[in-house]
């Protein structure tokens, strides 16, 4: 687990959010993994490093190879939350995580717009 993946999670627990799957597998048999993942709300988080360092996530091959996999979750139903290191240490991933999923949990059949 990254650093950035365990300062999330450990922000989840301490504000009593639902537990999500780690490493969570979606298009078998593709490889594809969520971070995190909360299946029955079909709601996935993608902590996305090395976006000021060049990581392999911004270029060329790694970005691309990212899209597939984003859009054939999203082609599958799927919410996918995609979370820079800045956005969880500023706090402004967990403020949404707690909105989306308190409102899915206490209102899972509702349109909360």
């Amino acid at each position: 687990m990254s650093g950035i993946e365990r300062t999330l999670l450990f922000q989840i627990r301490a504000l009593a959010l639902p537990e999500p799957e780690r490493e969570y597998r979606f298009a078998r048999p593709r490889r594809w993994r969520f971070d995190f993942a909360w299946p029955d709300l079909m709601i996935a988080v993608e902590c996305e490093g090395g976006v000021f360092s060049r990581g392999r996530h911004v270029r060329g091959v790694g970005f691309e190879n990212d899209c597939e996999k984003y859009n054939a979750a999203t082609e599958r139903g799927w919410r996918v939350y995609r979370y820079t290191r800045r956005m969880i240490d500023e706090g402004r991933a967990i403020e949404q995580l707690e909105r989306v999923l308190n409102i899915k949990t206490l209102n899972p059949g509702e349109n909360n717009d």
